[in-house]
């Protein structure tokens, strides 16, 4: 099993990234953004707690990010590999991160750091606004 961590800025290209490696290696694409998203959405468990967090100015503990994010590898468990987009952003999450897929037999198989000037990413932020409705 293929597990590739993309680490970048917003706008840096993680999910452009994470499109194209989805396709060339048939990975399961796990956006930490849209995961939160969802859950928030669908008014899960999870959602409701990490909305109750956000409301309160608060950063959504590590154990419910991390919860969330297990939750989505198990509801696919034929997943030729997972490509972790915006996880793990603390060491804690890191570590959980490694003790979970350690459990599944399965580890990190490469870590790819994506950079650009603050310039650009301004420019593909302002963008993302206008086209897609999220920062």
């Amino acid at each position: 099993m293929t597990n590739i961590v993309l680490f970048g800025k917003p706008g840096a290209g993680k999910g452009t990234q994470a499109e194209f490696l989805k396709g060339k290696y048939n990975l399961t694409h796990l956006s930490t953004g849209d995961i939160f998203r969802f859950n928030i959405k669908n008014e899960t468990e999870l959602g409701k707690l990490a909305q109750t967090y956000i409301n309160n100015g608060e950063l959504v503990p590590d154990e419910v990010t991390i919860k969330m994010l297990q939750s989505e590898v198990e509801a696919n468990p034929d997943s030729a590999g997972f490509l972790f987009d915006g996880f793990p952003r603390t060491i804690a999450q890191a570590e959980a991160l490694d003790a979970f897929l350690t459990t599944k037999n399965e580890k990190i198989t490469a870590t790819v750091a994506l950079e650009a000037d603050d310039e650009i990413l301004v420019a593909r932020l302002l963008e993302r606004g206008k086209t897609s409705g999220r920062a």
